[in-house]
């Protein structure tokens, strides 16, 4: 059996090695620090965690390059309509335009705006969420990349760092602490900021929701800042633990921009941050009515 387990692990390592994958601590770093913003934008836009993930490492060079250490751009993305800052570096070309950002949070976001709002991509968004081949090479096919080996390294990087695990709510529950939870095979649970949400169904309380996860509504009801009789609307957060203080450190710099039928609430609940903790970082008192326009601090 030593043997059979042996040649297997030999010849995983060589499948890899002969894909140009090996292992690398700067990529699972990389991974460990992104991963969560990749989530977030998989439930926002729909595109497959472990692809924006896999993508970002390769570009970057797990966050290493020239062009993420100076400009926050992890995708390559070059400028091409885009009115914001500027950088440029050597490519296909020399001196070649690329978008810059004010962290890696702006990136991101503008990778997802990128491809789900450009008519190229959009046969990939017919894809199922957990088809990171196809996206790999369907963003081949689309001219993503100049690269004919591009979509076979995605996929390589994606095996080898099991980063498909992301693409599925369920998987998010691999080492979580909160060994009182059961049940929860019928909720997409996802996880984000040290901890762990879902979406309300229509006709949810904090009643219903306990009896699937396993945690007392009332606390449910405390960890959300509500009223433990509240009744919920279809798609607003939960989050399953005590919100944390500020959002990740991923988003240090990163201001929030209200947008119209926001409340410092759905904000709090947003970035998993508790209420008083949004209101002191912003210097605002609890009375103060936010207005469309205005600019927040969440960590």
């Amino acid at each position: 059996m030593k043997r059979y387990l042996f040649f297997l692990y030999f010849l995983l390592f060589c499948s890899f090695y002969a894909l140009g994958q090996t292992w690398n601590k700067a990529y699972q770093d990389y991974f460990d620090q992104y991963k969560d913003i990749a989530i977030q934008q998989m439930r926002q836009y729909g595109i497959p965690a472990s692809i924006t993930l896999a993508q970002g490492a390769l570009e970057s060079g797990a966050g290493k390059s020239e062009l993420t250490r100076r400009s926050n751009n992890h995708f390559g993305i070059k400028c091409n309509g885009w009115t914001g800052r500027k950088s440029y570096h050597d490519d296909d070309e020399l001196g070649e335009c690329f978008r810059a950002y004010n962290n890696a949070y702006e990136s991101y976001v503008d990778h997802s705006v990128f491809l789900s709002k450009s008519p190229r991509y959009s046969r990939l968004f017919q894809l199922k969420q957990t088809d990171y081949k196809g996206w790999a090479r369907g963003l081949k096919a689309c001219g993503y990349a100049t690269s004919p080996t591009y979509a076979t390294k995605l996929i390589g990087i994606i095996e080898l760092y099991g980063l498909d695990r992301y693409d599925s709510g369920k998987s998010h529950w691999h080492g979580i602490k909160l060994e009182a939870l059961q049940g929860h095979s019928n909720r997409q649970i996802q996880a984000f900021n040290n901890n762990y949400y879902l979406y309300a169904r229509s006709g949810d309380t904090y009643r219903s929701i306990a009896q699937d996860v396993g945690v007392s509504y009332r606390k449910l009801a405390r960890y959300n800042e509500r009223d433990k009789n509240d009744v919920l609307e279809e798609g607003e957060i939960v989050w399953l633990k005590k919100k944390r203080s500020k959002a990740p450190k991923q988003y240090k710099g990163y201001i929030h921009r209200v947008a119209g039928g926001e409340s410092m609430y759905t904000i709090s609940q947003k970035y998993g941050i508790r209420l008083k903790y949004l209101y002191k970082m912003n210097h605002l008192t609890a009375d103060y009515q936010i207005q469309v326009g205005d600019m927040l601090r969440v960590r």
